[in-house]
């Protein structure tokens, strides 16, 4: 089975993306005043952000859990753990793309080495961003309670959450508007084509009886970055309260997601910003360290773990994402 035409990457279009967005993301902090923060970071406990990143990991490996969940669920079995465990991690390489909708990467790296049709997987995509947003609007509600205004952000997610797995679970409103993406020129065809293909395993992935346990790791792995961002502070000497914190970065997380950017850059941490010195009471510079701490804990770092999981992938398969590597391995399950 030759790979996915669609999805070529190489090393070099990769790095030309995170370059691209590490270009964005110098210039925002640079915008963004990085002398306000000299005089904060002077004092800051440094041993808070290792902590901040650990917690980022811990999410990393809630939802690797989920993806593991996913993979059960679809019947896809024989893949050692320690190697599913580095493909989940490669999909963060993309993470700047918009909704992290680049975490497809994964199921062309999990194509590539042990298979399994991407058809099969890259709905997995859709229902982690579907259980992650559901999560995140729970620690808004969480978070804001007795807070005003906080109520608003949970209802408009939890709206977007409602529509969207109604449109998954109807079989007639998804064909119809896969019916309707055919008819658009360009690759309209194409891309109708293969959602249909993809559309069984979503509409499985995001049954109710699948849905619970996916939920609530989600909610627990987005609780670990709302502590990092509240440890952060806490190495500032700001003391905010936990459900305050979660509230900030669960709602700037959310509006991040909503607006197609990639990883909800500008947007995220403007909102970020802002609601710990309006709402918080944190001092310009100290919201303003905070915000970019939090995001290099919780963002770059994973892009970070991204390239390290891919590398070691590499040196196992090194034909993997070469322009030579016309063929994929055999299946590893019958049922794949």
């Amino acid at each position: 089975m030759r790979r996915e035409d669609t999805l070529k990457f190489s090393f070099r279009r990769i790095l030309v993306v995170m370059l691209f967005g590490v270009l964005v993301y110098g210039g925002y902090a640079v915008y963004s005043g990085v002398g306000k923060m000299r005089d904060a970071l002077t004092s800051y406990e440094g041993w808070t952000f290792a902590a901040a990143c650990a917690l980022a990991f811990g999410n990393y490996v809630l939802r690797f859990v989920k993806w593991e969940f996913y993979l059960s669920r679809l019947g896809i079995s024989g893949i050692p753990k320690g190697e599913s465990f580095l493909i989940y991690l490669s999909g963060f390489v993309l993470t700047i793309s918009p909704g992290k909708v680049g975490e497809v990467f994964k199921s062309l790296v999990l194509f590539e080495t042990h298979g399994v049709p991407m058809t099969r997987t890259a709905p997995i995509v859709v229902a982690e961003r579907v259980t992650d947003v559901i999560g995140v609007v729970v620690l808004i509600v969480l978070g804001s309670l007795g807070f005003s205004g906080g109520l608003v952000w949970a209802g408009v997610g939890a709206v977007l959450v409602l529509v969207l797995v109604a449109v998954v679970m109807s079989e007639t409103l998804s064909l119809g508007i896969l019916s309707l993406v055919e008819r658009l020129p360009g690759p309209g065809k194409k891309i109708a084509d293969k959602a249909r293909a993809s559309y069984v395993s979503l509409k499985t992935l995001l049954s109710p009886a699948n849905l619970v346990v996916p939920t609530l790791l989600s909610i627990g792995s987005w609780t670990l970055e709302c502590l990092a961002l509240w440890i952060i502070l806490r190495g500032f000497g700001e003391v905010v309260s936990v459900p305050l914190a979660t509230f900030f970065y669960a709602t700037s997380t959310l509006a991040g997601a909503i607006i197609p950017v990639p990883g909800g850059l500008g947007v995220t941490e403007t909102l970020l910003n802002r609601q710990m010195h309006e709402l918080g009471h944190v001092g310009t510079a100290t919201a303003t360290g905070a915000m970019m701490l939090v995001r290099f804990a919780t963002l770059w770092f994973a892009v970070l773990v991204g390239f390290c999981a891919l590398g070691l992938l590499k040196r196992k398969y090194p034909k993997l994402l070469t322009e030579k590597a016309e063929d994929a391995p055999a299946a590893v399950a019958p049922n794949t």
